[in-house]
């Protein structure tokens, strides 16, 4: 059977890799490579903040160049692509395709296990997705090395799950260092890297209003609930993003 392919990355925004996808595409895309069962892949969500980390560090950008697929999980990056000349299509952000690919187990019976979090919080996300019909096989709080377990012990935790995809809601670089070292462990057929999203599942804290996501503020929004985490990398690193946007304009001039 051919393995699907997903579109050449073309795109590079500030010197790292983003795949030029819409949310539709990047649906499609994953569950080709679940249903054909051609390897042990991983979804990168690409945001400012990772741009950044991106920016002095090669190793990084090949890093993240590895990922099955990388999109824009920031309207920030679909705003910078296209003034810097290699458009984006849209924002897929990662609790949005979250939400996509639990209906898409609700149709298709495919096999989900969650990763990260507090206990509390991953037993609420798992009662949520099983109420909405979702096949839930497992799950274990991001907490794992305080109970003394490897990274490779909480990788065969996973496999003996036998999961078709891997939401991992935890904060960078704690998840791409465990996915992108473990993804193939897992057995899983994708890894998907969802952030703080499973505390949005759980109400413990809210997505910004639609208006205020078309308006790209979506980092406020959560900075204003959780200001001492996310200062510095919204308010700090928003700032050098906007630099570097600003440097690399000016450059292509």
């Amino acid at each position: 059977m051919h393995t699907p392919v997903p579109p050449e990355p073309t795109n590079r925004l500030l010197g790292t890799r983003v795949d030029p996808l819409t949310m539709d595409q990047t649906v499609r895309t994953i569950e080709d490579l679940i249903q054909d069962h051609s390897g042990h892949h991983n979804h990168l969500a690409m945001n400012a903040a990772k741009l950044v980390a991106a920016s002095h560090d090669q190793h990084l950008v090949a890093k993240f160049a590895t990922a099955t697929l990388v999109t824009a999980d920031g309207q920030s990056l679909v705003w910078a692509s296209k003034l810097l000349g290699a458009p984006l299509p849209e924002r897929v952000a990662g609790i949005d395709l979250m939400d996509r690919l639990v209906d898409a187990s609700v149709a298709k019976g495919y096999r989900i296990y969650l990763l990260g979090a507090t206990e509390t919080v991953v037993r609420q996300v798992r009662w949520r997705f099983l109420a909405r019909g979702a096949k839930v096989v497992g799950f274990h709080n991001g907490f794992w090395r305080r109970e003394d377990m490897t990274d490779q012990q909480m990788a065969d935790e996973i496999a003996r799950s036998n999961p078709d995809i891997v939401f991992v809601g935890m904060p960078s670089p704690l998840k791409e260092d465990f996915v992108f070292a473990h993804k193939n462990r897992t057995r899983a057929g994708i890894c998907v890297g969802v952030g703080g999203s499973f505390d949005v599942v759980a109400g413990i804290t809210s997505r910004a209003p639609k208006a205020v996501q078309r308006l790209g503020m979506e980092w406020f929004w959560r900075l204003a609930q959780e200001p001492r985490r996310m200062f510095k990398r919204y308010l700090v690193g928003n700032s050098k993003f906007v630099w570097l946007v600003v440097r690399a304009r000016l450059n292509r001039d």
